[in-house]
């Protein structure tokens, strides 16, 4: 067998690994700094789109008790409306019945007593 060689590095090229290295750590350091700016900036938006949430939330529910509210009252006055039709129709029902039993003749606008 062959002696082997070990590689002993230089002064030089251990300033210029040490260079390349500090270089490289520089570059990661710039990197690491923008994408915590991005995760800050992510966490401002998504604190707003939060808070933007709790108002449409908040918005939902007063529409959906508005809604609610809306709904008994219109119930309310479909009930009335019903009533009062009803009532209405047993006036006219005995209006009939009245110009039946006494013999009310449209021609005539006049009133027949027996």
């Amino acid at each position: 067998m062959a002696p082997t060689s070990i590689a002993v590095p230089t002064a030089a090229a251990t300033v210029d690994q040490a260079a390349v290295l500090r270089t490289r750590n520089e570059e990661l350091e710039r990197e690491l700094k923008r994408s915590m700016e991005r995760e800050e900036t992510m966490k401002m938006e998504l604190q707003k789109a939060f808070e933007r949430l709790q108002v449409a939330e908040d918005a939902e529910e007063r529409l959906c008790s508005q809604l609610g509210e809306l709904e008994a009252e219109a119930m309310d006055q479909a009930r009335e409306y019903r009533e009062r039709l009803v009532t209405l129709m047993e006036q006219l029902s005995a209006a009939q019945k009245l110009i039946q039993t006494y013999g009310f003749s449209p021609e005539s606008d006049t009133i027949n007593c027996l």
